[in-house]
């Protein structure tokens, strides 16, 4: 069947097939790292708290879900996740409990651990004719710092707001000049976002003293200064730059 419209959106992924069939390219690069996902669950109620540790190899993210259950990010390097995630369940625990601590009291896997390559990408470009690509089909960023959904969110919130606006303004929502404003929206943000997760990664996932003296001083003076302290919360809350309305709580 044929289905007409006057825009179509690619939401359909890190490898999506309408970027690749609307031509478009993107530039990036691989990591040597892998992230391991699993969900655990644990003695002790979490609280709603979420934790991040830097460790040499990669963060080791503690999500809180429902219950007294977590979601793991855990990144190690490529050759290191394969070997984890192939482990018994035995020798799985031991590294598992190894990481996460016993702060939550005794820890176990739920389910199955899996490892996902790591990768940088950007499209570029964000649009084409009549087509405008959101979230994972536009880039693909480090997890260190948590910002993927919230960068897919706010695209969504954007393209939403640019073809309302263009609808009352009797405008054509598919127009180039409509998606152009789209992308200029969102792209210079994207690539702040990921320039500032590569130097995260680079900060964190490494074994230099140098730069792990650095990074310490750099964490205490934050922790020191509230104003600094609250800008970054903002920018992980999606707060800073121009935010759509909807994700300020406001009807289009």
């Amino acid at each position: 069947s044929v289905i007409a419209a006057s825009l179509l959106v690619a939401a359909d992924g890190a490898r999506s097939k309408l970027r690749e069939r609307a031509g478009i390219a993107t530039h990036g690069w691989e990591y040597d790292q892998a992230g391991i996902v699993v969900t655990v669950g644990h003695e002790r109620d979490h609280e709603g708290r979420a934790e991040e540790h830097f460790l040499p190899a990669g963060p080791f993210a503690i999500l809180p879900l429902s219950g007294r259950r977590s979601s793991l990010v855990w990144t190690e390097r490529r050759a290191e996740a394969a070997r984890i995630v192939a482990l018994s369940d035995e020798e799985f625990h031991a590294e598992l409990e190894q990481r996460f601590g016993l702060h939550l009291g005794e820890v176990k896997a739920l389910d199955k651990p899996r490892a996902f390559p790591l990768s940088y990408f950007v499209a570029r470009s964000f649009i084409a004719t009549r087509l405008a690509l959101v979230g994972d089909a536009a880039h693909v960023i480090h997890p260190i710092a948590g910002q993927g959904l919230n960068m897919g969110l706010k695209d969504v919130a954007a393209l939403a707001e640019v073809v309302v606006d263009a609808a009352r303004l009797g405008m054509d929502i598919g127009g180039a000049d409509v998606l152009e404003r789209y992308q200029r929206w969102r792209r210079f943000d994207t690539m702040a976002m990921g320039v500032a997760t590569n130097s995260l990664n680079f900060l964190f996932s490494n074994q230099s003293t140098l730069l792990r003296t650095v990074r310490d001083i750099g964490l205490g003076l934050v922790d020191r200064a509230p104003p600094l302290k609250n800008l970054f919360i903002r920018q992980a809350a999606g707060l800073t730059g121009e935010v759509p309305r909807l994700l300020k709580g406001e009807a289009l």
